[in-house]
């Protein structure tokens, strides 16, 4: 009894959580919608409450975004937009802090996450997962000795908080397994174990 207990645990859970994802992603784009003018909202003009009309709402509005962005007007009223922001002070800091950060996780020619790495933390002769984000710039270079590499070693069960270090390259194992491989290995605490590859990662 315990044993299919348990089994049937393991198939309940991940799909609750996930319906309890989704369930709030929809409504709080629903919720979005809100903003409008009544006059705009979709339940005056169709007459009835749609669920998750929101999500598609955003969805359309961030293609067309895209889609206005890729041509050469779109383009100047980015660089216009930018420049207005630029002027001010704080809104300049939190806005092209945040853009830096998403150019570089979202970039087809970005590293970002590209690679996973096993790693000694907290301690030595305690191992962990970790990503690779990049190289230690600015002054931060200038005082390292040696060639660095910076990690971003998350927690589990949550990996979206976590830890950022600069470690050595010769302290740090690349791993033959895939970002998303790692991101389960770690959101499953060890549990689904990631299956065994017998490639050779390539050294920078």
């Amino acid at each position: 009894m315990k044993r299919y207990f348990i089994t049937g645990l393991l198939i309940w859970i991940p799909l609750g959580i996930t319906f309890y994802i989704l369930q709030f992603l929809v409504s709080t784009m629903d919720q979005t919608l809100q903003l409008l003018p009544e006059s705009l909202h979709p339940r005056t003009w169709l007459g009835i409450h749609i669920p998750g009309l929101g999500v598609v709402m955003v969805v359309v509005v961030v293609l067309l975004t895209g889609l206005l962005a890729a041509n050469i007007i779109g383009q100047r009223l980015h660089t216009y937009w930018e420049g207005i922001l630029f002027r001010i002070p704080v809104v300049k800091s939190i806005y092209f802090g945040v853009k830096q950060v998403s150019d570089t996780l979202f970039s087809s020619s970005g590293q970002a996450f590209r690679k996973a790495l096993l790693v000694q933390y907290p301690r030595e002769g305690s191992w962990t997962i970790a990503f690779l984000t990049g190289r230690p710039g600015g002054d931060v270079a200038n005082h390292l000795q040696g060639e660095f590499v910076s990690v971003y070693v998350p927690t589990t069960p949550n990996p979206t908080s976590g830890f950022f270090l600069m470690m050595r390259r010769s302290d740090v194992v690349e791993l033959d397994m895939s970002v998303d491989n790692a991101l389960k290995y770690i959101i499953s605490m060890g549990v689904v174990a990631p299956e065994n590859s017998k490639k050779a990662l390539p050294r920078d």
